[in-house]
């Protein structure tokens, strides 16, 4: 017996169907059991859902254990929270002088805000020759953080109305620093999404009538897609007790629900409707649906679900709490297919196709489409393969130019009151004023150290030390930087101070916490890319027990993503179509940009790469034909990719009608990547190897089967 023929021995009949069939089975026949757990849990998690955006934080954009982690900390304990958390209040008048009776009056106000609330520590008023401009129409007050950085964006949520409410008289109060950022950018954020939402929706339900030509099958991925997204809303906010949970995680959380949990119920609900024509009864229909779709489902979710983990190396609070948010959602979306889903499919049965449009043909499983395609592909592989190759190489050369750095103030609305306030600092005070740098040193060294930084290359001004009033020892000093704090040269200016100051001498402040976030990105990317790949390869060599096709697999899927950091670099760093889009670019990608978008675009084209080749494999376990299982493979998995892929474009391009620049950036990124793994890798490049590698593609020594779960994808 030949290697190929060992690969494609038979499996379990209808009668077992493995593990995932008998599971499919069992919930077909009790839906109703499904059904009240379910509800059981939805109603419990609901509760809790509506309050994800006012409960979850905002901040954790910080490399823990970097050195401006520890000058805010230490700014906390020993200087009354004058830290990078702190609340900047910006007061300015064109008539009158910051020492004036009617800003005096607005100051004693500010002060009145602050004082009823012990989340704010010692509140500042403006110092002369510190946070004064210099003709005297703008101070910032500064009140302290006495809280963590989260709970001082939400201390801003509370009060940000009524500072800004202090306003007139033709006199401006702006609330700023990073706590007042990330309060401005998050209620923009979460109306971004709100509004996408909308719009992906109604696109989503048309686009799959369309696919399937029925309102039930159509409608029945949308409900599904909605309870995973409630259940991961609602588990969200109950984890943020235990720890807290980024905001920006519900945010991905309810796109990636979205795309895959759609993703997932198509390929079940298309593969159902053909096993119907076959089986006996619908459970029958329901377990071969779970012993061939139901596989390749659970494999793309772990796929997904490695791919995220291992954004959680990153020591960064943020950027954890996003991966375990859409991991969050991955997992309830997984667990409703293969529970909840089986079940409404057992219980529907042939009133799946209910509400057939009067031009919907009757569905088949098998696409002669598609088929068509599979098979002039097989007879032209040459042609298909260099175009689609160099469409793929045209596209991801510009990533060679990729620069990356943390957002600037222009991801916030030109309203808004932080950039206001923000762009009135930089007009009297300096470009690098909302940029200050923190040092925080022994007070013995104090005069050493106020001499080295006022002689590096970039900084404007030092002020005087302020010692700590708790006999720590310690002094504060401010050092202002000549260029804004989103600048590239302000990563030469820090570095350079760490150089030359005293090991004992830290620098810190919002825009150093963003430069190390930076570098710890910067320095866990290749890591982050090499455990990707290394995973990804060996659950496809897992589930294919192929190790030609599982590594053509993963390589395939990088060039959808060089590709999608190519358009990225050409649209948001080099701003090609920015005034079609509605943003001014940043000249950079934001720097959590490659960590998390390779993670994701990584895990949405394996997830169409499990879909094609296991459907190719279950066919060829059936023929041992190479050519029937690419044609077959296509014809069957095709229109399903096809559409889901529409799907998934729909909903991530909806995101870039969002004003914040992130995600208008996640929207145009994911969207591109999903439009280019679909049509140019999915359903040209792969099948082409497939062809091109014939028996080779399946082949499997002897000794790796030996070591390696026996996984089928055949129902015979």
């Amino acid at each position: 017996m030949t290697d190929s023929q060992v690969a494609a021995r038979p499996v379990a009949s209808p009668a077992g169907g493995g593990v995932l069939g008998r599971l499919g089975a069992a919930m077909a026949g009790h839906a109703r059991i499904v059904f009240g757990v379910w509800l059981v849990l939805l109603v419990g998690l609901g509760a809790a859902a509506p309050s994800v955006f006012g409960s979850l934080a905002g901040a954790g954009w910080q490399a823990n254990g970097s050195d401006s982690v520890r000058v805010r900390e230490l700014a906390e304990q020993h200087f009354g929270g004058n830290s990078s958390a702190a609340v900047q209040v910006v007061v300015h008048s064109d008539t009158e002088t910051v020492d004036g009776p009617a800003i005096g009056s607005v100051l004693a106000d500010i002060g009145a805000v602050f004082a009823g609330d012990s989340r704010f520590g010692a509140v500042v008023p403006p110092q002369p020759g510190m946070s004064i401009s210099p003709d005297g129409h703008t101070g910032i007050l500064i009140a302290g953080a006495h809280a963590s950085a989260d709970d001082m964006v939400r201390a801003v949520d509370d009060h940000k109305a009524a500072l800004t409410a202090l306003s007139g008289n033709g006199i401006e109060v702006y609330p700023t620093g990073a706590s007042a950022l990330w309060s401005d950018f998050n209620k923009a954020n979460h109306d971004a999404m709100m509004k996408a939402e909308m719009f992906s929706w109604p696109v989503t339900l048309a686009i799959m009538v369309l696919a399937f030509g029925s309102l039930v099958a159509a409608g029945l991925p949308l409900l599904l897609t909605l309870a995973g997204l409630v259940a991961s809303a609602g588990g969200l906010v109950l984890l943020d007790h235990l720890t807290p949970i980024s905001v920006w995680a519900m945010n991905f959380a309810m796109m990636f629900a979205l795309a895959l949990g759609i993703d997932y119920a198509l390929f079940m609900v298309a593969r159902f409707r053909g096993a119907l024509s076959g089986a006996p009864n619908a459970r029958a229909a329901v377990a071969e649906t779970m012993s061939t779709a139901g596989k390749a489902v659970v494999l793309s979710g772990l796929t997904v679900l490695v791919s995220l983990s291992a954004v959680l190396i990153v020591p960064a609070p943020a950027v954890r709490t996003m991966a375990v948010g859409i991991m969050f959602a991955v997992a309830f979306v997984l667990a409703a297919t293969m529970t909840l889903l089986p079940a409404a499919l057992g219980a529907l049965g042939g009133r799946i196709n209910a509400g057939s449009l009067p031009w919907a043909r009757q569905a088949r499983h098998r696409s002669p489409r598609f088929a068509a395609w599979g098979r002039l592909l097989h007879d032209r592989p040459w042609p298909f393969a260099i175009a689609a190759l160099l469409v793929l190489g045209v596209l991801a050369a510009p990533v060679a130019g990729l620069k990356v750095a943390m957002p600037s103030i222009r991801v916030v609305p030109s309203d808004a009151p932080v950039r206001q306030g923000y762009e009135l600092v930089q007009a009297q005070l300096g470009e690098g004023a909302p940029g200050m740098l923190q040092i925080i040193a022994p007070a013995a060294e104090s005069a050493d150290v106020a001499r080295t930084a006022a002689a590096v290359d970039g900084i404007s001004m030092v002020t005087p030390p302020a010692a700590a009033g708790d006999g720590s020892g310690l002094v504060m000093m401010q050092a202002l930087p000549q260029v804004d704090p989103s600048d590239a040269r302000m990563g030469a200016i820090v570095g350079e101070l760490r150089d030359r100051l005293p090991g004992d001498a830290f620098v810190g402040g919002a825009a150093v916490e963003n430069l190390d976030l930076q570098q710890a990105l910067n320095h866990y990317f290749p890591i982050i890319v090499a455990i990707i790949l290394i995973l990804g390869f060996a659950l496809l060599l897992v589930a294919l027990q192929a190790p030609v096709i599982a590594a053509l697999g993963t390589v395939v899927s990088l060039l959808s993503t060089a590709a999608a950091f190519g358009v990225a670099k050409l649209i948001f760093q080099d701003g090609h179509g920015a005034g079609l889009l509605g943003f001014t670019p940043q000249g950079f990608l934001d720097g959590w940009g490659p960590v998390f978008f390779f993670a994701m675009i990584f895990a949405i084209a394996m997830d169409y790469t499990v879909f094609l080749l296991a459907t190719a494999k279950e066919h060829y376990e059936r023929t041992g034909d190479p050519s029937r299982a690419l044609v077959d493979g296509l014809a069957h998995s095709g229109r399903v990719i096809f559409a889901a892929a529409a799907v998934m474009v729909a909903v991530f391009f909806t995101f870039a009608l969002a004003d914040p620049l992130p995600p208008k950036e996640m929207g145009v990124i994911l969207g591109v990547a999903v439009l280019l793994d679909a049509a140019v890798v999915r359903l040209v490049l792969l099948p082409v190897l497939l062809r091109l590698g014939g028996h080779r593609a399946w082949w499997s020594p002897r000794w790796l089967r030996r070591i390696l779960p026996s996984i089928s994808f055949a129902h015979d």
